[in-house]
């Protein structure tokens, strides 16, 4: 199986656009977990805009008590964004390559672009427990890389595929699913493990995962969405059985040219 973890993200928004507590972050948090969905997202961005960092640090207070729920903490590594995870020490941290007031994340890592920086902060991370993730295009060269710098984990990033997966054209989504195919392999055989995450949903995941390599997928804006139609309840059910359904690997030893 994969695990699914649910980015909140957009709760937090909706709450914000009033000025109150209305929805409850934390008890939609405490909703989703009773689902037995084993893992939260949250990407706390500069402007705070939707998860803040008290947010963050509810959210980790409240997952103290519940250890079998992995907390995920997306960002990029800024200093004050490092001081945050060292302060909430979550089970994951996602590093993500985004400019301060960027909207959402639409790229991956050029690793050999910014290895100096990788290099000083995923060390960090190893030492306070937290497993690290670094987002990544579909690039084998790219999942080498991950692994040359000290990452644990990879997120593809998945945008590409869902457009090509609604516009329809069989042949090219088979096309450029290969190549996430292909880096998640690459992934695995030096010894990384694989996470996916942007744009995935109730139509396009199944066909995503059923390659069989993908610890963890992190939804959250299509998942609201489709709540409003389908109501919150009946859409973690459809995600968890299609989770629980996939297929999975587990990283094996570092043997990247195999």
């Amino acid at each position: 199986m994969t695990v699914l973890s649910v980015n909140v993200n957009k709760i937090a928004l909706l709450r914000n656009s009033r000025g109150t507590n209305y929805p409850d972050l934390l008890y939609f948090v405490r909703k989703i977990m009773g689902h037995g969905i084993k893992g939260i997202t949250v990407h706390p961005r500069p402007d705070e805009r939707h998860i803040t960092r008290q947010d963050a640090r509810d959210i980790a207070a409240l997952l103290r008590d519940h250890p079998d729920v992995e907390f995920n903490v997306e960002g990029y590594p800024s200093a004050d964004f490092m001081a945050l995870i060292d302060a909430l020490r979550p089970a994951q941290c996602t590093l993500v390559p985004d400019k301060p007031g960027q909207l959402t994340s639409d790229h991956g890592w050029q690793i050999a672009r910014s290895r100096d920086l990788l290099e000083s902060v995923l060390p960090q991370l190893r030492q306070w427990g937290v497993r690290s993730s670094l987002f990544l295009d579909p690039d084998p060269a790219a999942a080498e890389l991950a692994a040359e710098v000290g990452a644990d984990r990879i997120e593809l990033y998945t945008e590409h595929y869902a457009r090509t997966y609604a516009a329809g054209e069989e042949d090219r989504t088979q096309s450029v699913l290969q190549a996430y195919l292909d880096t998640a392999d690459r992934a695995v055989a030096c010894g990384l493990g694989v996470n996916a995450g942007h744009d995935l949903n109730l139509h396009n995941l199944a066909p995503f995962l059923a390659g069989g390599q993908v610890l963890e997928v992190s939804i959250g804006h299509a998942l609201i969405v489709e709540s409003l139609e389908l109501g919150m309840d009946e859409v973690l059910r459809r995600y968890l059985a299609i989770t629980r359904a996939a297929p999975q690997a587990t990283p094996g030893a570092a043997n990247c040219g195999a």
